[in-house]
Parts: C-alpha cells; structure tokens; sequence
C-alpha cells in the first residue's frame, strides 16, 4: 500500500478575491477550521473588516492588497504573506472579473482584461505559490470556476471563455503534478449570491436573465449561498493525503415543491 504523510496541522492559506461572497466567507469557514488566512482582493478594506472579524473570534487572520492583473502586485503579495503566516500550505484562487456582453459587443480590450485577471491571474498564483509546494511535496492548490463550463451562457462570451480556459489550465496542471504531493483541485459552483455582476446596469441585467431563461439556463429561482461554496472548498482541502476530489461541483437545490412528496 502506497503511504503518504499526514497533513501538518498547521496549513496557513492564502484566498484571492477575499473581499466579499465566496471568498470572505471561504476564510471565514477554514479560519474556523484552524487555518491561518491571508485574504487578498484589490478592496484590501473590506478584506481587511473580515480579517478583523476573523481574529476577534480567536482566528488568525491578515488582509494584504492584490491586483492579480499586475505581476508586481502578486510577486509583493505572496511575498508578504509567507512573511506573515510561513509556507502557505492552501492557495484558493477565487478572484474573477466579470464582463457582460455579447462576442459581438464586448472591445478586445474588456475580453483580454477578463482573461488576464481569470487566467491569467491563476497562473501568476500558481508561479508564485506551486514550486514552495512541490519542493515540500505538500499542497493543495484549489481553483474556483464556474458551471458555465459546462453550461455557456449568453451575452458572457468573455466570463464563459475565461472559465473554459481556466479548466484546461487547472486539467494540464493536475497531470504536471502527479506523484508530487501537490493536488490541483476545481470547485465549480452554479449560481450563487455573491456581489459580481451587482455594478452592472439593471436593464442589462435584466436583457442578460432573459437570455438565460430563453435557452433554459434558470430551472429554477434558487441561488447558492457563498457559504454553500465556502463548505465544499472546505471539504476539498480536509481530504486526507491520498485522496483527491479533482473536481467539485456545486449547485443550489431547488425550492420545495408546491405539489408535495410523490
């Protein structure tokens, strides 16, 4: 039988996009399970009015600034946060853009932009955290994404794209990894109250939703919880060594039924 090391039982981790929806509340749920978290977001405020939440509970916690669109920012950020908490033993890579828009309407610009904080912004993570991890031959590194990979949507040409790409990184990454102790992990979750796409024009929005209902995206009005998301990230990284659940999807069970049990 093949033998691995146990987990340490300190794991400090790092979360992208921590300023709010699934990233707060993802620190929030492994604070709770013990991990030291670095909370990282271009609203390093609001990371930081969690991580201060966080450490009034007994938690250990810190916020640092992070612009995933710029390699500077991730170089200064990593940096940093080894510096507070160690070797960071969990990276969730949680932070996206979000651009609605048609192939048609959406500028190069705002598509490379996507991209480049989506995928992009991952790979620089992964640059930054993933040699520390195989060296230690211990790590997990967790991406979340989304199941418009498996559900495009419209007038989301650049979000969709970004997400497919996303996955085929995170899939060539997991064969690169194998035998090194590193698991690369995907958590795809489905529709889900958080605050992306709240800046958007309501008409917008509206045009958007409709679109979705017309080719039978929104089966039904129920939307996840980011601590829905929070638990599963949760669940994937507790999986003890030997085990890897390579990806998770996760998706909002629907309202009870007027109609009663069959």
């Amino acid at each position: 039988m093949p033998r691995f090391d146990p987990q340490p039982d300190r794991r400090p981790t790092v979360i992208t996009g921590a300023s709010s929806g699934i990233g707060a509340e993802t620190a929030r749920v492994l604070a709770r399970a013990g991990h030291p978290v670095v909370l990282g977001a271009r609203r390093v405020e609001a990371c930081a009015a969690v991580a201060d939440e966080i450490t009034a509970a007994g938690g250990e916690a810190t916020a640092l600034p992070l612009d995933l669109a710029d390699p500077g920012s991730v170089e200064r950020f990593a940096g940093e946060a080894e510096d507070v908490f160690g070797p960071v033993e969990v990276l969730v890579s949680n932070a996206a853009r979000i651009q609605p828009g048609s192939a048609l309407e959406t500028t190069p610009e705002d598509f490379e932009e996507v991209y480049r904080v989506n995928v992009g912004g991952a790979h620089r993570l992964v640059r930054a955290f993933g040699p520390g991890m195989v060296a230690r031959r211990r790590g997990d590194l967790l991406f979340v994404t989304s199941d418009v990979v498996a559900h495009p949507r419209p007038r989301m040409s650049a979000y969709v794209a970004s997400k497919w790409g996303l996955e085929g990184f995170v899939t060539a990454l997991q064969m690169e990894l194998e035998g090194t102790g590193v698991r690369a992990i995907v958590v795809r979750p489905g529709p889900t109250q958080t605050g992306m796409g709240m800046d958007w024009d309501p008409e917008v929005t509206g045009e958007v939703i409709a679109e979705w209902e017309r080719w039978g995206l929104a089966r039904h009005s129920a939307f996840l919880r980011p601590e829905g998301v929070a638990l599963a990230i949760a669940h994937a990284v507790a999986a003890p060594r030997g085990t890897h659940l390579s990806v998770v999807e996760v998706q909002p069970e629907a309202p009870l039924s007027t109609k009663g049990a069959p």
